[in-house]
């Protein structure tokens, strides 16, 4: 008999540290409207770039509660960002937001940017303009 169960995989997570920073920034916009939403947009080093915005539920958006933070994706980012997670990362070197994504196949220098398998754009190097 085959296996029937469904392999699910979770859209985009985020870590313990990342959910804390995006409370607060959320609490302090005091708008109960707000997500935090990931969005990839054209551009960087590597050919693709991540964003992210507080921002209000748009027609098309997935909607995911994760570690008590509601996130929004449009239907583009989504299909790129699939499988990923997000961290919050304050070191010697600065603080922000980082995104480890198993679909990118290079990587910026900045962590900013990236190419997945399907792109064919030029391969630049990272003077980290993004």
């Amino acid at each position: 008999m085959a296996d029937m169960s469904e392999t699910t995989t979770v859209l985009v997570t985020l870590t313990p540290d990342a959910a804390v920073k995006v409370r607060e920034l959320l609490e302090a916009e005091g708008n109960p409207d707000l997500g935090l939403r990931l969005f990839v947009a054209g551009g960087g080093c590597s050919g693709m770039q991540y964003g992210m915005t507080l921002d209000e539920f748009q027609e098309g958006d997935e909607v995911l509660e994760v570690e008590g933070v509601k996130m929004l994706l449009d239907e583009m980012s989504a299909a790129y960002v699939s499988g990923s997670v997000v961290d919050y990362v304050d070191s010697l070197m600065g603080a922000g937001f980082t995104v480890n994504n198993p679909n990118a196949v290079s990587t910026c220098g900045c962590g900013h940017s990236f190419r997945t398998a399907g792109d064919t754009g030029d391969a630049r190097s990272c003077g980290c303009g993004h």
